[in-house]
């Protein structure tokens, strides 16, 4: 087992990753930018090394400083949380050079499963089913037009290298086709430095729906069931629940199947998410696998008392998987509290938090970096806190949620508790009626109202 990891990332899913290795044994080292310095993983972990000021490039994304402060501290393995360098084949391969164990996938397996193009080549021969489009990058507008034309309209163009919803563009008649193309690739090539393009065809009413694996070093894999990730502003995940209302128990079984075989199919090792697009019919196609721990982890563990960090750990130590599937016991949601203004367009927030009071009672979690007095800076995501609810049911759930936001209260900053109060009243939220399309058509009620 590892004696010393240093977690190559801040707030609370650094925080996360220490407290599972107090719980286990393991020495912990934090890493943190100047704007960190009072974040609560900093004061929580065995040791703290500055990497560099605030701007990402120059301390979380700078491999060599990362390095650096795991070899000044002997630390033998690198957990990366999610974000940052959890998915950059370069990092894994350099900290393999360095003889420091990456709690993550290999290189090779980012390199694969990375890159969205070669993923779903890669899952259509392990027999997963896939989204019909191109079978690789498209070389150029003509090749576009003719794939548009034998895919059927409505088609989505995606960037190979994208995320967060960047280089996306849905074209539902051929007319709007050259227009999205050359925007599409524009914003990938600004975002990513890379335009490469492919196409798939548009799913209608589609949920976003993942199935969380973890897989070892022998090839073996289980899978602990679904998220549904549907609620999402901009390709920006806002809620997940789990189980899905939108799931039978045909349909659970079949893409836990798939996803298991996605991950056996490469020889996946670590902790990982086969993410789904399911359409109205109940149809499910491969989307992309993200190749690290997701932010929605938390709802998972409580449904199936399991401790992911850990198994991520214990399986990046040689420490083979039970080779069981998990099925969800109870139902737990999560709402990502973001230091956003909901009122002007989740305009974001930071600053100084004034006061802070955190929920509490039976089945209520909060992972969080923040305390009364701590400064939100600009330079990072905006999300300060998740919180869970656990309970036998949905219904119960949902209600536990709308109490807790009613406790949470975060002043000095602007966050995204009022939406989530409101999302727990909607009509098609409590039905378990919505789409990736929700967002489209919700609309804030003004303050005066709540």
């Amino acid at each position: 087992m590892f004696k010393k990891i240093l977690i190559a990332n801040r707030g609370e899913i650094a925080l996360r990753v220490i407290r599972t290795c107090k719980e286990m044994g393991i020495k912990t080292v934090a890493v943190y930018s100047t704007a960190d310095r009072e974040s609560l993983h900093v004061k929580f972990a065995d040791e703290a090394v500055c990497i560099g000021p605030a701007p990402s490039a120059e301390s979380y994304l700078k491999m060599s400083n990362v390095i650096a402060a795991a070899e000044i501290t002997n630390a033998d393995a690198i957990h990366p949380g999610y974000g940052f360098l959890s998915e950059n084949a370069k990092f894994s391969k350099i900290c393999e050079e360095h003889d420091i164990k990456f709690i993550g996938a290999s290189a090779e397996m980012i390199s694969k499963m990375g890159d969205k193009a070669t993923a779903k080549k890669t899952m259509k021969a392990a027999g997963v089913p896939c989204v019909p489009g191109s079978d690789g990058i498209i070389k150029d507008f003509e090749e576009c037009q003719k794939l548009a034309e034998e895919t059927g309209y409505p088609v989505m163009l995606k960037a190979t290298a994208g995320g967060g919803g960047k280089g996306m563009r849905a074209v539902w008649k051929k007319e709007d086709l050259l227009k999205a193309w050359e925007g599409a690739r524009q914003e990938s090539a600004a975002a990513f430095g890379n335009d490469g393009m492919y196409m798939e065809k548009l799913i209608e009413e589609p949920r976003h729906i993942e199935i969380q694996i973890v897989g070892d070093s022998n090839g073996k894999a289980c899978h602990l069931s679904e998220r549904d990730c549907s609620v999402q502003r901009r390709h920006q995940k806002l809620t997940e629940e789990t189980p899905s209302p939108f799931m039978t128990d045909d349909l659970r079984e079949r893409m836990g199947e798939a996803a298991v075989k996605a991950a056996e199919y490469i020889k996946y090792e670590g902790a990982g998410t086969v993410e789904f697009l399911v359409d109205k019919h109940r149809n499910f196609y491969f989307m992309e696998m993200n190749t690290r721990i997701q932010v929605e982890h938390p709802i998972t563990e409580q449904v199936v008392d399991y401790d992911l960090i850990r198994e991520q750990i214990l399986v990046a130590a040689g420490v083979p998987v039970s080779g069981k599937n998990y099925y969800p016991q109870l139902h737990s949601i999560e709402c990502r509290i973001n230091a956003e203004d909901p009122y002007n367009g989740f305009r974001p927030s930071p600053g100084r938090i004034t006061n802070l009071h955190a929920p509490g009672g039976h089945g209520v979690r909060i992972d969080t970096h923040v305390y009364s007095g701590y400064m939100i800076p600009p330079n990072y995501d905006s999300m300060i806190a998740k919180l869970i609810t656990t309970a036998q049911t949905r219904e119960e759930a949902i209600n536990k949620m709308k109490r807790a936001l009613d406790e949470f209260v975060i002043e000095g900053i602007k966050t995204t508790i009022p939406f989530h109060r409101q999302l727990m009243d909607h009509p098609d939220y409590i039905a378990g009626n919505y789409t990736t399309k929700f967002m489209e058509d919700f609309v804030m009620k003004p303050e005066e109202q709540e």
